[in-house]
């Protein structure tokens, strides 16, 4: 089959599409790691990760990640998703060979390219009918990339020098870096809860490789990590309720700060960076360090029925809750009418949970009461039960 003129552009479409794309990665090795899969067959992955649900495939072509041009060519025999061509690239014979090698799309590293050399591949790459995935590392490459005009930005969270992981500065160019391009967040994701915070930032897309290629099934790791709805157990008082609740796999951990609750805490309990923590407030809010905010309204004394979730001052989803103690019928309709991301909260408990996610398709589910002993107080064995029902 002649690929230099089939599948073109179609790697930015797959990581345009709605919701939070995967660009699954193979590769043997890793110079921070060493050896992670020596004996990978790109062909059989590339297979796995696209019925698991990836957008694109990466395949490490370079011999110091273990790879080669023919483990590229052995992904396109096997594979119809969109493969990326990762290799240091400096030239435009190599865009030629990863074209002819069945690639959509190259990587270009601006660490190693002038914004002449730059500009020069972007060009080759169009001409071939390629996308090219530019990368940067730091705020004066983000620059660099968006002055070059790259639609499609890798931002990695490994500093390439010291192989050192910051996902706090990656995150925080993510969400810098402008909208009209398709971001993709790469390094350092080994939960869903850190796609999470990647895709609330303003990433289209994660690139995830170490995490998938050190697990025993790959591809169910990436399903682990693209899997929705996330998870939030709320209403966390105590410490060894929070620990209960990460044991036992929730994306989110909800501390409820509002003056009238039952299950009012004024701290943030100690949790992993694998979950992300959410402040929940009534009428006020106050800055707390957690990774997102539930807001309500005040209404007649009590929380208003719907809420948003922030980061920041940034409007990321719509909590669709059940008015204050009271039931509604029409809830999972309105819950799926409603544009955007969605938590969805109220009434939710393991005998239900999987009925509203079927109906609702929700971003995440949320629950506080159906996990209790007491107000404030965690039942473990029930928490393990609403984690299992939500992600079953």
């Amino acid at each position: 089959m002649n690929w230099l003129h089939s599948h073109v552009m179609r790697f930015k479409d797959a990581l345009s599409k709605p919701g939070l794309g995967a660009i699954a990665e193979v590769k043997r090795r890793s110079p921070s790691a060493g050896d992670l899969r020596p004996d990978a067959d790109p062909a059989a992955l590339a297979a796995e990760f696209e019925r698991a649900g990836a957008s694109a495939c990466s395949i490490l072509v370079d011999a110091r990640f273990g790879g080669s041009w023919d483990d590229l060519r052995a992904a396109r025999a096997a594979a119809s998703l969109p493969l990326l061509a990762k290799g240091f690239f400096s030239m435009e014979d190599d865009l030629r060979t990863a074209k002819e090698a069945g690639a959509d799309a190259v990587l270009l590293l601006l660490r190693d390219l002038d914004d002449g050399a730059a500009a020069r591949l972007r060009v080759c790459a169009h001409e071939l009918g390629m996308d090219a995935l530019v990368e940067a590392h730091d705020a004066d490459e983000l620059e660099r990339a968006e002055r070059l005009g790259a639609e499609i930005i890798g931002i990695n969270a490994r500093d390439l020098s010291t192989f050192a992981i910051d996902r706090a500065a990656q995150l925080a160019l993510v969400a810098r870096a402008s909208r009209d391009r398709v971001i993709v967040a790469e390094s350092g994701i080994h939960a869903a809860a850190h796609g999470a915070a990647a895709e609330l930032h303003g990433a289209h897309a994660v690139l995830v490789g170490s995490a998938l290629m050190g697990a025993r099934d790959p591809a169910a790791k990436l399903r682990e990590l693209l899997r929705r709805p996330l998870v939030k157990v709320c209403g966390l008082t105590r410490q060894e309720d929070a620990d209960a609740a990460v044991a036992a796999g929730a994306d989110l951990l909800g501390f409820i700060h509002a003056r009238e609750s039952p299950r009012r805490t004024d701290e943030l309990l100690d949790a992993p960076d694998t979950v992300l923590r959410v402040s929940v407030f009534v009428g006020e809010r106050e800055k707390t360090g957690a990774d997102v905010v539930q807001y309500y309204a005040r209404e007649n004394g009590h929380r208003s029925r719907d809420g948003v979730l922030l980061r920041g001052d940034h409007r990321v989803a719509t909590v669709v809750d059940l008015p204050w103690l009271e039931e509604d019928d029409t809830h999972f309709e309105r819950a799926r009418v409603t544009n955007g991301r969605v938590m969805l909260a109220g009434g939710l408990g393991a005998e239900n949970v999987r009925a509203a996610i079927d109906a609702v398709h929700p971003w995440a589910v949320d629950s506080a009461r159906s996990t209790e002993r007491a107000p404030g107080v965690k039942d473990h064995q029930k928490v393990r039960a609403w984690v299992q029902a939500a992600t079953s």
